[in-house]
């Protein structure tokens, strides 16, 4: 399945990353972006949420690379996906692009993976990528993965204040009580992703105990969408340090086409206003087959980066 490739990042420390590595990393992951011409979107919020994970361990799971001067140049990570295969991402300062380090770097991630695989019925490896990262697409391929999904993250800038706009006829939508309100969010949410091959969220123990294990936890940005009191719609999001996420919107079957998403996210919108950020970003499957990407362009979206998952099965 993984032959290691020959080290040729001579020079150069691995270890497992601390907390105070944060900012160093959060560096990298920005000259990355900025190299690849992209919006730079990966940042400080999003490894907090990583390694505030109950099942990652920032022990085993993920390595930074420090150079001759005791600053970080490279950072990856690997963590369990779907309780059926693992997920991974690693990026190189661009200035130290070429030396090796990329190579060695998903040679220790794939050590980790092949653990974190034993005895699972589907060993499924994914690694995440830039979409416009090119030498990474080929390492890759060289090492028998595939593309298997693209991704966009979009994002639209804030006026305040935002309208909120109309609410659907019959749809109350509200703010949420946790933790009454956390099953019937849940609830929507895995109806909503049912059919979808990349996106649904964890059995509801795990997903509770993700969703509140992270530091940008805030129930006071989610939100329900009733029909007559009974639950069809639900919305999470979070703040980050100077950008607001949504991080899911699902509306079940019987009731999408009524602008409830779209309501639901201008909802948010206004919040995150409301706080003072001036743009708000998701993320979605760029081929999402319920049609979400039209409604977020509706509400003002635009694509501002793009990503691409890469799988090899064992």
């Amino acid at each position: 399945m993984y032959a290691p490739a020959m080290d040729a990042s001579a020079g150069f420390e691995f270890r497992a990353p601390t907390k105070v590595d944060l900012d160093g990393v959060a560096e990298v992951l920005l000259a990355d972006q900025l190299a690849d011409g992209v919006e730079p979107t990966i940042d400080a919020h999003f490894l907090r949420g990583v390694w505030s994970r109950p099942d990652f361990d920032l022990a085993t799971d993920a390595w930074v690379v420090i150079d001759a001067g005791r600053t970080i140049v490279a950072y990856g990570q690997v963590g369990p996906w779907d309780g059926n295969g693992v997920w991974s991402w690693g990026v190189v300062h661009p200035e130290q692009r070429g030396r090796g380090i990329g190579s060695a770097l998903l040679d220790r991630i794939e050590e980790r993976a092949l653990t974190m695989l034993a005895g699972l019925p589907s060993a499924r490896f994914r690694h995440s990528i830039n979409a416009a990262d090119r030498a990474a697409a080929v390492m890759l391929s060289d090492r028998g993965l595939q593309p298997i999904r693209h991704y966009w993250h979009m994002q639209v800038d804030l006026e305040s204040p935002v309208e909120t706009g109309p609410t659907p006829d019959g749809i109350d939508i509200g703010g949420i009580e946790p933790p009454d309100d956390l099953r019937d969010i849940h609830g929507i949410l895995v109806a909503a992703f049912a059919q979808d091959p990349g996106d649904h969220p964890a059995q509801f123990d795990k997903w509770l105990e993700e969703s509140t294990a992270s530091p940008s936890y805030d129930p006071t940005m989610w939100l329900l969408a009733r029909d007559a009191g009974a639950p069809v719609g639900a919305l999470t999001a979070s703040a980050g340090d100077d950008v607001g996420w949504v991080e899911w919107v699902g509306i079940i079957d019987s009731h999408r086409g009524r602008g409830i998403a779209s309501a639901l996210l201008r909802r948010a919108f206004a919040a995150f206003a409301g706080r003072g950020l001036l743009r708000v970003r998701l993320n979605v499957d760029a081929e999402n087959a319920t049609g979400a990407t039209g409604v977020y362009e509706r509400v003002g979206m635009r694509v501002v980066n793009r990503w691409d998952l890469w799988e090899r099965r064992g």
